[in-house]
C-alpha cells in the first residue's frame, strides 16, 4: 500500500570528488546529456515531496547555479561525514515533522519505486525508526553490513573492518540510503558521536543507537545492485553511462522500436522514438530530440534538439541542430546539415547542403551543395523558399531572401534578392571560350618541367 504522507528528500553532495579530478563538481556531471545530480531529482520529483534539501560544501557554487528554483540547499563547512551533512539540512526543514528520504548525489540510478518502499515501509506496523535500502553486491567485501531477519527487522548494522567472521557471511550490504520521521532522524543525530579513526559523525551510527534504545529497525531490500551504484572516478561515469544506454536501448526496442546494431546508438535522457522507427548503426541522440513513427534514422547521423516527423529519412552522415524539423516524409540525405529549419512535407535535402535559419515549404527540392548563407558576420538572417520550388544544386541564397512557390533557381546561382512564384531566377557570368588555349598551356608547362629535372 503506497501512503500519501508528506516527506521530504535531503540529498548529500558536499563532497570534494578528488577522484574525478575535475573542476567540475562531481554530481554535475552528465549521464546521457543530464547532470547525474538532475537524473536523481527526477526521480524524486515523480513522488512529489513536500521539501528537497541538497547538502553542499566544496564546489557548492556550481551545485547551487546549476539547482537553480529545483531546490533548497544547505551548507556542510567543515564536512565531518555523513550523519553531520544530514544535520545541516535540519534548519532548512524547520518544523517539517513528515518523512526524510536520504541520497545521494552521486547515487543517481534509484528508481522511484525504491524510494516509496522504504517510505512505505516507515508505516508497516513495527512501526520503524530508521528505514536502510540493503542490496547484495557480487562482490560485498568493502561494504557494510546489515545484519536481519527473513522480515527485514535489523538486529545490527556493522563495518566490514569491525565485522566477525560470522558477519562477513552476511551478503546484505549498506547503501547508505535511509528514511525516517523528522523527528526521530534529528534527535538520534544528535546522539552521534565522532570516536573513530576519522573523527566524523556517520550516518549508519543512528540504526544501532536506535536499537541500543530497544527501537526497531528495518531495511528494504533492492533486487537490482546497480541502482546504488556510487559514481566516484571517470571510469565509474563511463560505467554508468553505458549501463543508463543499455537500460534505453532495451526499452526503446520494447516500445517497437528497430536498433540495426543496438550497441552503437546513443540515446540522450529525454529522447523520444515512436514505434516503428529504424535507427542504423552508430547514431547519436543530443538531448530535446523527438521521432515519429515510421522514420528512418540512417547511419552515421547526429541529432539534437531536432522534430522528425512520420515517415521522414534522416542521413546518413546528416547533422539535425536545435530547431530543426521535418514534416512528413520529408527526406534530409547525407553530409546535410539543419540549424533552425524547417523542411515541409515531402520537402527534400539529399546531398552536401547547409539548411540554417530557414523555412522549406512542402515538396520542394533542394539541390546539391546548397547553402543558405544566413551570417553576415553581425547577425543572422532568415530564408523562405516556397512549395514546390526548385533550387539547383551549388546554389548560394544570401539571406534575407524569399523563393517564392513553384519558382527554379538554376544551378550555381548567388541569389541575393527575392524570386516570385514561378519565376526562374539564374545568376552567373558570361562563359569565355578560348579555344586551344588548355593544349598550349599543357606543351609549356611540360617543357618547363623537362628543363628543371635535366638541370
Amino acid at each position: 500500500m503506497t501512503l500519501t504522507r508528506e516527506f521530504a528528500v535531503v540529498v548529500l553532495a558536499a563532497g570534494k570528488g578528488t577522484r574525478m579530478k575535475s573542476d567540475l563538481h562531481k554530481v554535475l556531471h552528465p549521464i546521457a546529456g543530464r547532470p547525474m545530480l538532475h537524473h536523481l531529482l527526477a526521480t524524486v520529483d515523480g513522488l512529489a515531496p513536500s521539501r528537497k534539501v541538497v547538502v553542499v560544501g566544496s564546489g557548492r557554487d556550481q551545485v547551487q547555479e546549476a539547482l537553480g528554483e529545483g531546490a533548497q540547499t544547505a551548507l556542510q563547512e567543515p564536512q565531518l561525514g555523513t550523519g553531520h551533512a544530514v544535520q545541516q539540512a535540519q534548519a532548512q526543514l524547520g518544523n517539517f515533522g513528515g518523512d526524510v528520504l536520504i541520497l545521494y548525489g552521486d547515487v543517481p540510478f534509484v528508481r522511484g519505486e525504491t524510494m516509496q518502499a522504504m517510505l512505505d515501509r516507515l508505516h508497516a506496523e513495527d512501526a520503524p525508526k530508521v528505514v536502510v535500502l540493503g542490496f547484495e553486491p557480487e562482490d560485498p567485501l568493502r561494504y557494510g553490513r546489515v545484519l536481519a531477519d527473513a522480515e527485514g527487522r535489523i538486529a545490527r548494522m556493522v563495518e566490514y573492518k569491525d565485522a566477525s567472521e560470522a558477519e562477513r557471511a552476511c551478503t546484505l550490504c549498506n547503501s547508505g540510503l535511509m528514511a525516517a520521521r523528522a523527528g526521530d532522524l534529528f534527535a538520534l543525530l544528535d546522539r552521534v558521536g565522532n570516536e573513530n579513526a576519522q573523527g566524523e559523525y556517520y550516518l549508519p551510527d543512528i540504526v544501532n543507537i536506535a536499537i541500543a534504545d530497544g527501537d526497531g529497525c528495518a531495511t528494504v531490500r533492492t533486487d537490482r545492485p546497480d541502482e546504488v551504484a556510487g559514481i566516484n572516478s571517470r571510469a565509474e561515469l563511463a560505467a554508468a553511462e553505458a549501463q543508463w544506454q543499455d537500460l534505453k536501448r532495451e526499452e526503446a526496442m520494447e516500445a517497437g522500436v528497430t536498433l540495426r546494431a543496438p550497441e552503437t546508438v546513443f540515446f540522450s535522457y529525454d529522447t523520444e522514438l515512436a514505434a516503428d522507427v529504424t535507427v542504423e548503426q552508430n547514431v547519436v541522440f543530443g538531448p530535446g530530440v523527438s521521432v515519429a513513427k515510421g522514420a528512418r534514422i540512417r547511419a552515421f547521423s547526429h541529432l539534437e534538439g531536432a522534430q522528425v516527423g512520420e515517415d521522414c529519412e534522416v542521413g546518413p552522415y546528416a547533422r539535425l541542430r536545435p530547431g530543426s524539423v521535418l514534416g512528413k516524409a520529408a527526406r534530409v540525405g547525407n553530409f546535410v546539415e539543419m540549424k533552425k529549419a524547417v523542411l515541409g512535407d515531402g520537402a527534400k535535402a539529399n546531398h552536401l547542403t547547409y539548411l540554417g535559419d530557414a523555412e522549406v515549404g512542402a515538396g520542394a527540392n533542394i539541390g546539391a551543395g546548397t547553402i543558405t548563407c544566413n551570417y553576415d558576420g553581425y547577425f543572422k538572417h532568415r530564408t523562405v523558399i516556397g512549395e514546390r520550388a526548385f533550387i539547383g544544386s551549388n546554389s548560394a541564397l544570401i539571406a534575407p531572401v524569399r523563393i517564392g512557390a513553384d519558382a527554379i533557381v538554376a544551378a550555381g546561382s548567388p541569389v541575393s534578392r527575392d524570386v516570385e512564384a514561378g519565376e526562374l531566377r539564374m545568376v552567373r557570368a558570361e562563359q569565355m571560350v578560348k579555344p586551344g588555349w588548355a593544349d598550349r598551356f599543357h606543351d609549356t608547362m611540360k617543357r618547363k618541367k623537362a628543363a628543371e629535372k635535366k638541370g
